[in-house]
């Protein structure tokens, strides 16, 4: 079991990268992976709307909340789940940089927009 305090991911299940991208993340963490809670968006509106979360928001950007209640999203998320992955947190250091975060910022947006409107599932 892991030490670290418990995140709560809110994601979106119904991606088939996103599943892949879940599994990848829970290998690489090894046992930080106990310490992470996946939640999918599309069966927990009700959830997300208590933590001040709206739905469609949440299937738009990845939101990741700490054990104190803090919800950050899109890529300050991903550096959060980052962080706790030794492998990773090089990479997460790249994307926490001004220019990066921006410019990664805009393209992820873009990037899921277009997948969820491909899927036609675009709230």
């Amino acid at each position: 079991m892991s030490d670290l305090p418990l995140l709560k991911v809110y994601y979106d299940a119904v991606c088939p990268g996103c599943r892949r991208d879940r599994a990848r993340y829970e290998r690489w963490a090894g046992g930080a992976a106990e310490a992470v809670e996946w939640i999918d968006v599309t069966d927990n509106a009700a959830r997300l709307r208590e933590r001040g979360v709206e739905p469609r928001e949440a299937l738009l950007s990845l939101h990741v909340e700490d054990h104190r209640g803090r919800i950050v999203e899109g890529i300050d998320a991903y550096i959060l789940l980052m962080r706790r992955v030794p492998r990773l947190r090089p990479l997460a250091w790249l994307l926490d940089l001004p220019g990066v975060k921006a410019l990664l910022e805009r393209a992820y947006r873009r990037w899921v927009r277009r997948r969820l409107a491909r899927e036609g599932r675009l709230p």
